[in-house]
């Protein structure tokens, strides 16, 4: 028998793994590229779950980080500030990024994330009131376990969009 956590780890690693698939044999052109529609790139999307996947480990070791004071309904979107252009600069490859840069850091996360869950004395239960911001509701919390569970969801949801976006490239399936 497996325990939870066991569960929770092979489906993330088997998520990941998927994942990285899809970006196997690109040079750092191709990962750039954005050949839907979209303005996803494969690079940009490794970069967005390695960021998503710190930020929701950290929030089960120290609770929700900061978040700026933001009037969303009067963002200039025309002129955004400094921290919009950032946050989408996470879905992109930007100078100075490589493929294999990018893959780096998405496994040092993933370990950490592996150590973090692998270790018996943090309580699945324990919880963190969610960050303010429009996306969560307000007073909302989540244990360690939702968190570790929103990031098998993200990493998923982003293995989908990645194989869409390979497929289109040159016509490799990580599935099918």
């Amino acid at each position: 028998m497996t325990s939870e956590r066991d569960d929770i780890l092979e489906t993330l690693r088997k998520h990941r793994e998927l994942f990285r698939y899809t970006v196997q044999g690109l040079t750092d052109e191709q990962a750039a590229s954005t050949p839907t529609v979209s303005e996803l790139c494969l690079g940009g999307l490794i970069k967005h779950v390695t960021a998503v996947e710190k930020n929701w480990a950290d929030f089960i070791v120290e609770g929700p980080a900061a978040q700026p004071d933001v009037d969303w309904a009067n963002i200039d979107w025309a002129n955004p500030p400094a921290f919009v252009i950032e946050h989408a600069n996470g879905f992109r490859m930007v100078d100075g990024d490589t493929l294999a840069g990018l893959l780096a850091a998405y496994d040092e996360v993933a370990e950490a994330t592996d150590a973090l869950l692998s270790n018996p004395d943090l309580d699945l239960d324990s919880r963190h009131p969610l960050p303010e911001a429009p996306w969560f509701e307000a007073g909302a919390s989540w244990s360690a376990r939702r968190a570790f569970a929103h990031i098998v969801a993200e990493t998923a949801q982003h293995a989908g969009h990645a194989d869409i976006i390979r497929e289109t490239i040159d016509g490799q399936k990580s599935m099918g």
